[in-house]
């Protein structure tokens, strides 16, 4: 089968478009004909190194965000059939320590990442456990879900099970053209509050405000903490949603109204961040940092996601062959929703 792996960390030139044995489904497995894969940043971070997930070995085949149609099956797969329409849940946990279970296989410690530490996406084919495909509805391109798991699954558990957003409060959202921030900034007015996003251009802004964004700040020309300070008559927010990491940490801070929420997952501008220990305490902020998720949330998100008006705008699709160009298009920072590969 064609895929793209890299045999070594540094710049998207690592990426080889090749052809590898396609592989086979063990016992509870099935074999998957990759339909699209969305892009994420983990791929391009792993690919420059360090590896951020344990297990992870190289080569490796990237890729989290897979949908496509089941060609064959293990032995003892019965959930399922060939030709069945699907989407991947990425996190697969052992199934056999306590942690799984008891359900919250999000911390098990011999978890597999599918296009993480195992392979993923980029290639025409992908093994993948049965328990880990969820049917997609026959109204909704493979493409279009695709690009659902990642991001939809990122924000609902930062927001729904770390944040616990409620009613009438008021959400800082950072990067809000981000995939996962375009998820979140849905999930929050959804849940009934009020949503402020930062955004890096004024080219950026109109797309926030389609997606529901109350009051969109420019980072860039804009002072974060005083716009939000100004725009909850000086109280501040309730939670702030980061996957940035340093470059909007202390905005979120001091964004905070007492006893505020700062949900952290994310560390694209580096992994240290300082702030003022007293501020912190005095104020009773919670820094909460969003852990894994378990596979119940999966399922639950899926169901809400089918039903619900909820957009997941693609920025851009490429060919399998042309995966250094999507990943450079995601380097750029210019992308206003997902990147998809079709192999």
């Amino acid at each position: 089968m064609k895929t793209v792996l890299y045999r070594a960390h540094g710049e998207v030139d690592r990426l080889e478009f090749t052809d590898v044995p396609t592989p086979q489904p063990g016992p509870g497995e099935v074999l998957v004909r990759v339909a699209a894969c969305g892009l994420n940043h983990l791929d391009v971070l792993q690919r420059r190194g360090p590896a951020l997930i344990p297990g992870y070995t190289l080569p490796h085949i990237a890729g989290m965000d897979i949908a496509g149609v089941i060609e064959s099956r293990g032995a003892g797969v019965d959930s399922c059939a060939e030709g069945d329409r699907v989407v991947v849940n990425p996190a697969a946990g052992c199934g056999e320590c306590a942690d799984c279970v008891r359900g919250l296989d999000g911390r098990c410690a011999s978890a597999q990442v599918i296009g993480g530490n195992v392979a993923g996406g980029y290639a025409e084919y992908v093994v993948v456990p049965a328990a880990n495909v969820h049917p997609v509805p026959e109204h909704v391109e493979l493409a279009d879900a695709a690009v659902v798991p990642t991001v939809w699954m990122t924000a609902w558990h930062a927001l729904v099970a770390v944040g616990r957003v409620r009613l009438g409060e008021t959400v800082l959202i950072h990067a809000g053209g981000s995939g996962v921030s375009t998820a979140a900034i849905q999930l929050a007015k959804a849940a009934g509050a009020r949503v402020i996003t930062t955004v890096g251009s004024d080219a950026k802004r109109e797309y926030v405000q389609r997606l529901g964004a109350d009051v969109v700040v420019n980072s860039a020309t804009e002072d974060v903490v005083a716009v939000a300070r100004a725009a909850t008559e000086g109280r501040g927010v309730e939670v702030v949603l980061d996957h940035v990491g340093p470059a909007t940490w202390n905005a979120g801070v001091y964004s905070l109204a007492p006893r505020g929420r700062l949900v952290f997952f994310g560390n694209t501008t580096g992994n240290r961040a300082e702030f003022d220990l007293v501020y912190a305490y005095h104020f009773g902020l919670r820094l909460l940092g969003s852990d894994p998720y378990d596979r119940h949330e999966f399922a639950a998100m899926l169901d809400t996601y089918w039903a619900a008006p909820f957009v997941t705008p693609i920025d851009s699709e490429f060919a399998l062959a042309d995966a250094r160009a999507a990943q450079e298009r995601m380097e750029s920072r210019a992308a206003t929703g997902k990147i998809v590969l079709r192999p």
